[in-house]
């Protein structure tokens, strides 16, 4: 009879979505792992960045921020890193 489905058809119909839902599945899955990886990466890359942006001992700072701008975390009267 025309426009019957065997059931092999069908389940072979069933074995293609499983496959496709199963590697769905995985690519979700590694794209959430490489997201959060080059979040951590950023992270470290802007702390270091931070750091590096600071004052070294001489170098100009101002009190007021309490010694923030300093990599030693002080800032003299004298508005120079400790």
């Amino acid at each position: 009879m025309k426009g019957q489905v065997s059931a092999e058809m069908l389940i072979l119909l069933a074995v293609v979505i499983a496959i496709v839902a199963i590697a769905a599945t995985y690519l979700l899955n590694v794209g959430e792992r490489a997201g959060e990886s080059v979040t951590g990466q950023t992270e470290q890359l802007t702390d270091r960045m931070e750091f590096g942006a600071k004052g070294n001992p001489g170098d100009w700072c101002n009190p007021e921020k309490g010694g923030a701008d300093c990599k030693s975390g002080r800032c003299g009267s004298d508005y120079k890193c400790e």
